[in-house]
């Protein structure tokens, strides 16, 4: 090979390209302005060795999965974890058809993933009844965090490069009792005192309950079994908000913004509950507090009721947190039927599926957040994954109180920062795992997966 000559004072961007290329050519690992190279040949012969899984319990499980490669690389990722089931399982099922495979060709193994498999008519993602979505997403992050480590670069430059080096994140802080102004002031002092600095909260609805209801409280004004008020109109079984719901749920969010003010964003939480004529009155109910957006109001599946609650809204409507693959999202964009699309990478696909929804999304004008109930190892790789997303906004945490869940992953410096994650600039998504916090909160019967 014919040495390179170039300038190590300032060197162009040519210089810097003919120096990696001689040395990927030359099938050998080098340092490149302080980047270390891995040689072409050495990469390419790099195959998927095993693939293991470990559970953490805390208030859910957190199933992780690890994809090492057989030069003792690995990638870390997580799957979803409770109320999901048996999504340990199904990621080792489909161990066989991964291992001997080349570890960064993750669009072909996402694609044709358990292809092959005994018994089994297409693949593990292609929609149809025998999808497993939540293991294919586990396995797609942890390979693209191996992907960055054998090329010794941030995740977020495979997929594209960062628009940004933070993200934003919220919490799901509630004032003790919406309804008093007392407790809502206390509220927001603790919210602006909190040391991760988180600016934005997302807050349930308030319920009531029904007037048969009463057998822990015989009167309206002891509330009913939940302590929840005694409501005339209250049906259970129904998807309708009564009309004291309304009332009390428009107070609510008014006393929670007089008491935070307007340098935090307040975010209206729903689980698919409700019926269109109650969504459209809900938006219309806390339009005054300008919450960032209304969030999964109406059934999971797409209909036309979506596009015309997105139609009549005052506020954003927000959805996507179960869906699963760019078919999932597709009607819901196309008809623009919601503002902002919200994935969830363990269930939508992981990073690549989810940026081609994020990609999708942006033609229509519609932009992304994630949402997350997941550890810090997801959280930390939703960041990176984040960074590469032009019409991103915030992502959803369930961490960052300062528990042992903060602790999880060794981080060279503060996690959650004035409610901004930074981007890790590390190989991968930048996740290495402190084993004394992980050994501590290992879920029954399981064991550390080995040191490589």
């Amino acid at each position: 090979m014919r040495p390179v000559k170039m300038s190590l004072e300032n060197p162009s961007r040519r210089d810097v390209i003919r120096t990696g290329t001689a040395a990927l050519a030359a099938g050998a690992a080098t340092m490149v302005f302080g980047r270390r190279v891995l040689g072409a040949a050495a990469v390419a012969r790099t195959k998927i060795r095993d693939v293991q899984t470990m559970t953490l319990q805390g208030g859910r499980t957190y199933v992780l999965v690890r994809i090492v490669a057989d030069d003792g690389h690995y990638g870390i990722g997580e799957a979803y974890g409770t109320p999901g089931v048996g999504v340990a399982e199904q990621i080792l099922a489909l161990k066989p058809t991964l291992v001997g495979k080349n570890p960064k060709e993750i669009d072909v193994l996402y694609t044709m993933l358990g292809d092959g498999a005994p018994n089994l008519s297409g693949t593990r993602t292609d929609g149809s009844a025998h999808n497993l979505m939540r293991a294919a997403s586990g396995i797609d992050m942890a390979l693209w965090d191996l992907a960055g480590k054998l090329l010794d670069t941030p995740t977020s430059e495979l997929l594209g490069g960062r628009f940004r080096d933070r993200v934003r994140v919220y919490d799901h802080s509630t004032p003790r009792d919406p309804f008093d102004k007392a407790s809502c002031r206390e509220w927001a002092a603790q919210a602006n005192a909190h040391p991760s600095g988180f600016t934005a909260h997302k807050i349930g609805i308030m319920r009531t309950d029904t007037i048969w209801d009463v057998a822990a409280a015989p009167s309206a004004a002891a509330g009913g079994r939940s302590g929840r008020p005694i409501d005339n109109g209250k049906d259970p079984a129904n998807r309708h908000l009564t009309t004291k719901e309304l009332r009390r749920i428009g107070q609510a969010f008014e006393n929670m913004r007089e008491a935070i003010g307007w340098e935090h964003d307040l975010m209206v939480h729903c689980h698919w509950e409700l019926d269109l004529v109650s969504a459209i009155q809900l938006a219309r109910a806390v339009e005054s507090v300008k919450p960032l957006w209304l969030e999964d109001p109406l059934m999971v599946d797409y209909n036309d009721s979506w596009k015309r609650l997105t139609d009549a809204s005052p506020v954003p409507i927000l959805m996507g947190e179960n869906l699963a693959r760019r078919e999932g999202f597709l009607p819901f964009i196309t008809n623009q039927a919601c503002h902002i699309v919200n994935p969830d990478l363990r269930n939508s696909g992981g990073f690549l599926e989810t940026k081609r929804i994020a990609d999708m999304a942006a033609t229509y004008g519609i932009a992304v957040t994630t949402h997350n109930t997941g550890s810090q190892v997801y959280t930390y790789q939703a960041a990176q994954w984040a960074s590469s997303i032009r019409d991103y906004v915030i992502g959803e945490t369930v961490t960052g109180e300062g528990t042992w869940m903060d602790q999880v992953v060794k981080l060279d410096g503060p996690f959650i920062e004035k409610g901004y994650i930074k981007a890790s600039d590390k190989p991968g998504t930048g996740v290495e795992l402190n084993k004394d916090v992980v050994l501590a909160h290992l879920a029954a019967g399981q064991q550390w997966w080995g040191d490589l």
